[in-house]
């Protein structure tokens, strides 16, 4: 973690303003938070300031209202929800810059806690707009991004902010950080990575530059039909990319080129139709019927998969290996995710997993508490998976 500036390396901050780039992009349900899992994640970063005396003045998007003053979109809402979490008040300013944000922020005593409007009400964030990079400049000492999950956008307050002020990673941002430097910058191997998800062609630069790093690599979900379908082994009336078979090909032989061993199922879960309790067919590689669709990896694929968790050291987890949402087609997502929580529980592996459809799985299977880490992440997380420089962390490197 030594690349990054951290709030530990922050010197006397007692009558400053910390500007904090946080993700209060919250889901909302009659004008109510329905989930404050992004509250919660900012706490250790806000109280960490407010005890070393500074002001702290709060960042953050929610939804997208392209550079207009849309109400609906305000944060205003979130105000109170934090003040109960955090146990302190919460100010909030009617605006992220201008005489509104300064006012607010002189208003606040040291130690207290704003939070700035929605900062895409400005067309300057997204556009990275250095006028409007420094208007957010004007309104502090230092800058701290705790928001991970925004860092892949080159957007002011998550970039040009970041040159503009000393600038360090909050405690989420850290955590995340040294997570994934662990599963995949120096991870203690073997390492083994599972990736699941309908297409090929929307984790393609993921897949290619796993096979690069990894010891071995599990495919699932529907991207596998695309793998068995290159083949030659015949995929019924499956969700198949047939047109990326020639790409597939590629990956494998790029997989045996760099070392890395393919694990693609074995055998396969199949049914006519996608519903709750529908009649299963366990199928070979070449049984697989015309009219039988693939939904989930079959038990011996199970099997396959858990003897190399068991050999590895670090697994890195993205997708489902079936059509988890619907039952009985999570077996093999809820097996093999029981089992990695269980060796990562327990100390035996670095187990760490991110991405929208994986956290929901890992809490469907009761087990996202157990993993190493879980990113709430998304593009974020795929991109720093795939290889690619995310330009608000980049901004914190010493």
């Amino acid at each position: 973690m030594s690349a990054f500036r951290t709030l530990d390396d922050v010197s006397d901050l007692s009558g400053k303003t910390a500007l904090v780039r946080v993700d209060f992009n919250v889901p909302m349900e009659n004008g109510s938070i329905s989930d404050d899992t992004r509250l919660r994640v900012a706490l250790p970063t806000i109280r960490d300031l407010t005890g070393k005396g500074a002001k702290v003045a709060l960042l953050a998007h929610f939804d997208r209202p392209k550079g207009q003053r849309v109400p609906s979109m305000s944060l205003q809402p979130v105000v109170a929800r934090l003040s109960s979490l955090l146990g302190a008040p919460v100010a909030f300013a009617e605006d992220c810059i201008g005489p509104d944000a300064a006012g607010a922020i002189a208003a606040l005593p040291a130690g207290g806690v704003l939070l700035l409007e929605n900062v895409r009400f400005h067309k300057g964030e997204e556009a990275n707009d250095p006028a409007f990079a420094e208007a957010l400049a004007a309104l502090g000492d230092v800058y701290v991004n705790d928001a991970f999950s925004a860092a892949h956008r080159a957007h002011a307050s998550t970039e040009g902010l970041a040159h503009r002020r000393p600038a360090y990673a909050g405690r989420s941002m850290q955590r995340e950080l040294e997570a994934l430097q662990a599963a995949l910058s120096t991870p203690k191997r073997p390492v083994v990575g599972v990736v699941g998800g309908s297409k090929v062609s929307t984790k393609l630069d993921l897949l290619q530059n796993l096979v690069g790093k990894l010891d071995s690599l599990a495919i699932g979900g529907g991207m596998a039909n695309t793998f068995l379908f290159a083949q030659g082994h015949p995929v019924g009336a499956s969700l198949c990319e047939k047109d990326m078979a020639d790409t597939a090909r590629a990956i494998m032989a790029e997989a045996a080129k760099k070392g890395c061993e393919l694990l693609l199922p074995v055998d396969l879960v199949c049914a006519e139709d996608l519903k709750p309790g529908v009649a299963t067919h366990t199928r070979a590689l070449d049984g697989v019927a015309d009219g039988d669709k693939i939904f989930d990896a079959g038990p011996a694929s199970v099997a396959r998969l858990i003897a190399a968790i068991d050999a590895a050291a670090t697994v890195v987890w993205n997708g489902p290996l079936g059509v988890f949402e619907v039952p009985p087609f999570d077996a093999a997502t809820v097996a093999v995710a029981r089992h990695a929580a269980a060796l990562a529980k327990a100390g035996k592996i670095i187990a760490v997993a991110g991405g929208g459809d994986t956290v929901a799985a890992l809490h469907a299977a009761g087990v996202a508490d157990d993993f190493t880490f879980v990113s709430t992440a998304g593009g974020a997380f795929l991109e720093w998976m795939e290889g690619k420089v995310l330009p608000g962390v980049e901004a914190l490197k010493a």
